[in-house]
């Protein structure tokens, strides 16, 4: 999704009812553009809450009430799964606030939640007008593979992006302000791992683990992207047997799916059968991924005494 909420905040209910109002709209673009619900769909950074101005728990909200109910019917109904991005009241009366996304699950439930760890520093002292930073980097086990979280400034830290790696995610969502390109193209790359973001202005986008962008949005009135990826995939890189993604094309049609980049000499690919792997198809066919290449050559160089290997 890609939206501003700045300016005067029309009221926690009003706010729901417009994002509301959005997953209804990416619910149907899934219908209309895959004939299926969707799996993921990801609010941008505090859209319900708006920003901190200068006292974030003032402006934050808590999940029971209006927000929880809304979008546990939302998630019930579209059978997916939603990420509700805010500065959010923690429970117990502690007078503390996180920015935070709640992961709602597809029955309603909330799966997890995960808190800004890297936080903006404010101008008088503290972080976010007086946000609490989180602590942990959870990776959440869904049905669709494994799901980690950032919120926009945490695109510049590398601990919590290496801790996701550690933990085996699969995609980042990440909500954020900010219209980002190259540094989540090398996220993405580095993990490896899909990045998609939800933001406030000049871009959305989902970036694959080859550092591109498959998809994206830059123009307001798009308001919302949706794309359907595959989590089950290998990166191959040139060779002559691949002839660039066609061999596999010549040998399965469209079973074998893909997206090959000669300008970066390797590509994505995926299986569109249900019986048989894209592993599968590349091993019968002695084609390695790019991974188990630069392995394998790495332990050439070790072996001939290269430095630093």
């Amino acid at each position: 999704m890609m939206q501003a909420f700045w300016g005067k905040h029309p009221g926690v209910a009003a706010r729901v009812d417009e994002l509301a109002a959005a997953v209804e709209k990416m619910a149907a673009q899934s219908q209309q553009k895959y004939g299926r619900h969707p799996d993921l769909l990801i609010l941008p950074e505090t859209s319900i809450s708006g920003e901190a101005d200068g006292d974030a728990y003032a402006r934050a909200v808590s999940y029971e009430g209006v927000v929880g109910r809304t979008f546990e019917k939302l998630a019930k109904a579209h059978q997916t799964y939603i990420i509700v991005a805010t500065y959010l009241r923690e429970a117990g009366g502690s007078k503390q606030c996180s920015n935070a996304a709640v992961l709602v699950d597809r029955k309603g439930s909330v799966e997890g939640i995960y808190r800004k760890v890297h936080l903006v520093p404010s101008a008088g002292g503290g972080f976010e007008g007086g946000t609490t930073p989180g602590r942990e980097f959870p990776v959440f086990t869904c049905d669709f593979g494994k799901l980690g979280i950032q919120i926009c400034y945490d695109m510049e830290f590398d601990n919590g992006w290496r801790e996701l790696q550690r933990k085996g995610a699969e995609i980042v969502a990440w909500p954020t302000q900010s219209p980002q390109r190259a540094h989540p193209c090398a996220r993405a790359m580095e993990l490896p791992a899909y990045i998609v973001s939800s933001t406030w202005r000049s871009n959305a986008s989902v970036f694959e683990p080859t550092g591109k962008i498959v998809a994206g949005i830059q123009k307001p009135e798009e308001h919302v992207l949706v794309q359907e990826i595959d989590l089950s995939y290998m990166i191959l890189p040139w060779s002559g047997k691949l002839r660039n993604g066609k061999a596999l094309r010549d040998k399965f049609g469209d079973r074998a799916g893909f997206r090959y980049y000669e300008d970066e000499d390797l590509g994505m690919f995926w299986s569109n059968n249900p019986k048989m792997g894209i592993a599968e198809m590349a091993r019968g066919m002695g084609l390695i991924t790019a991974e188990a290449e630069l392995a394998r050559v790495r332990k050439l160089y070790q072996e001939a005494g290269i430095v630093g290997y």
